[in-house]
């Protein structure tokens, strides 16, 4: 077996914009429960931090995530308390994702399968390389991708979701694009290039403001439409009071560029 080189999660900082790196490809960059705690750990960390305004996660080698480590979870197969301890921590990630008060964008390169399908479905953004593939493939080893079902009935149609869950087929990344899983798909030549200009167009707003948005974005999209444009309504006025507002406002009216304070 290859040795483990480096950390599990590689983690880069720069120019607020920092990219987590799933740092095991001779496994596949399985979500085992050592790769789930840190990257669940790098998460608590950047939640905290001011100075990252966009994260990009991205994974080293030829497959972007193949889910769950399969030797691991055989290894457990009598034990019903590891099993439930392992999903829920995979939970537990994706929900940070989400509740992350930073955009995070997947930079998808090769295949994302299963619970690595639904770590793509569960960032804001994702772009891929034109031979990234797509699939939620328990279906074909009985195991049903109950958890990665969650992302992904969230991220495209239900009819969309139900084919890929109950046939457990690749689908090719322009596909994926058209069923909404992934916003661009690139040569894969320009991967980089692409991710990290969408991350600098980002990491240029106000911190403060996507914060507000992003906890305001994935709250509505749960509320009845009433609700959610009475929630949304009492949003922007608070958001009206905060210096960011002001200042974009001033900014744009006097036709300058904003001085963000993040506040």
């Amino acid at each position: 077996m290859t040795e483990q080189s480096g950390p599990l999660v590689q983690k880069h900082s720069e120019h607020g914009i920092t990219t987590l790196t799933l740092n095991q490809p001779e496994r596949r960059n399985s979500l085992s429960m050592a790769m789930l705690e840190a990257l669940s750990a790098e998460l608590e960390v950047i939640a905290s931090d001011s100075k990252t305004r966009v994260v990009v996660l991205a994974a080293k080698g030829n497959v972007f995530c193949a889910g769950h480590d399969l030797r691991e979870v055989r290894a457990q197969f009598d034990s019903h308390d590891f099993q439930l301890k392992l999903f829920n921590q995979c939970s537990k990630v994706m929900q940070q994702i989400v509740n992350l008060p930073r955009p995070v964008i997947a930079r998808v390169a090769g295949v994302a399968t299963a619970a690595g399908c639904q770590l793509v479905a569960s960032c804001d953004l994702a772009v891929a390389g034109d031979t990234a593939r797509f699939a939620t493939p328990g279906v074909n080893i009985g195991l049903f991708c109950s958890t990665p079902m969650v992302a992904l009935s969230r991220n495209v149609s239900r009819k969309h979701a139900m084919e890929m869950l109950l046939t457990g087929e690749l689908i090719s990344a322009p596909k994926a694009e058209r069923l909404g899983l992934v916003n661009k798909v690139v040569d894969d030549q320009i991967l980089d290039e692409t991710v990290y200009k969408l991350a600098r167009t980002i990491a240029d707003k106000s911190a403060h403001t996507l914060k507000i948005g992003k906890e305001a974005f994935y709250r509505q999209l749960e509320m009845p439409l009433a609700d959610a444009y009475e929630y949304t309504s009492e949003v922007m006025a608070e958001n009206m009071m905060a210096d960011d507002a002001r200042e974009g406002i001033c900014a744009f009216l006097e036709k300058r560029k904003p001085d963000w304070k993040d506040s």
